[in-house]
């Protein structure tokens, strides 16, 4: 399979399809990726650094991505960016091409898994989904981890459980190696019963360490609680 050329930004965060991620850039090789994409194609791959900083390169990549758009651009008097990228589609990188004057990769989109493939109805699950996501929002805002869901959280997939489970991702306190499972995650059920789990993992891990009840692992070392930080 042949793939497209997609200029890339490797980060330490993973930006899901109909979701928004901001960015600020200062390294001089992304400042060049910004003005070559707002000279033409506005879209470029963001991918997970698996190991490794993102400032000057050597790191580890992940093998799974996702296209995004400019949105909101705005360039600062000293070179740098400010921007909003908003995610389009997930890409597979196929092969990754010298990083010259930035990172860029052969990248494909998956094929869509066919409903009739799929063991479980993903209609219920949004739901499901929905609701362990508020709450886990809830618990955290509780105890000053980040802020809760809107009551009126408005999910405007139109009938799309792609659509929908995807934005229910974006809003979701997961941390980047969950995140990574959630975008590798093979159709909108498979995602969507993910999700459902990683929710009832964190509230559990949560409730453990406000009531001191001694769980598989210390508080602080549990996989399942995301940062807090920006």
């Amino acid at each position: 399979m042949t793939g497209t050329r997609l200029p890339m930004f490797p980060l330490s965060a993973v930006l899901f399809p109909q979701a928004t991620m901001p960015l600020h850039i200062f390294e001089p090789r992304y400042r060049q990726l910004m003005h070559d994409c707002l000279g033409g194609d506005p879209r470029f791959g963001v991918v997970l650094i698996e190991r490794g900083s993102e400032v000057g390169g050597g790191d580890q990549r992940a093998g799974l991505g996702t296209r995004g758009v400019i949105t909101r651009a705005a360039e600062l008097p000293d070179g740098r960016w400010v921007l909003e990228v908003r995610g389009e589609s997930v890409v597979v990188i196929e092969e990754w091409l010298p990083d010259d004057p930035y990172p860029q990769a052969l990248v494909h989109e998956p094929e869509p898994v066919p409903v009739s493939g799929v063991g479980m109805d993903p209609a219920p699950l949004v739901d499901e989904a929905a609701q362990r996501v508020r709450r886990a929002r809830a618990v955290l805002a509780e105890h000053g981890g980040g802020s809760a869901l809107e009551p009126g959280l408005v999910l405007d997939g139109g009938g799309d459980h792609d659509v929908a489970a995807w934005q229910l991702c974006g809003v979701a306190p997961v941390n980047a190696y969950d995140a990574q499972r959630l975008l590798a995650a093979d159709g909108a059920a498979e995602r969507l019963a993910l999700l459902v789990e990683l929710m009832d993992d964190l509230e559990l891990d949560l409730r453990r360490m406000l009531t001191g009840e001694p769980g598989e692992s210390e508080p602080g070392e549990s996989g399942n609680l995301p940062g807090t930080g920006e």
